[in-house]
């Protein structure tokens, strides 16, 4: 079962986006910010892409009724 969904991903997002806008934060603390949103934009991206291939597995699979790889998790076990 998976613990993380995209609704947490945006919350994230969100998060790293109200500490950027901070105001209080010194020039350093800003800095390390923007190194973190940078990682989390790098992490965010990859899941999103993975998502999206997930999602066009499955597609292709209803299409054509193919066994998906179990690598793309799509069968419900474990890889």
């Amino acid at each position: 079962m998976a613990r993380n969904k995209l609704a947490d991903l945006n919350n994230h997002l969100f998060a790293q986006l109200e500490r950027l806008g901070d105001e209080t934060l010194t020039t350093d603390q800003l800095a390390d910010e923007i190194k973190r949103a940078g990682a989390i934009d790098r992490l965010a991206g990859q899941v999103v892409a993975i998502g999206h291939l997930a999602l066009t597995a499955s597609k292709l699979q209803s299409d054509y009724s193919t066994h998906a790889p179990r690598l793309l998790g799509l069968d419900g076990k474990d890889v």
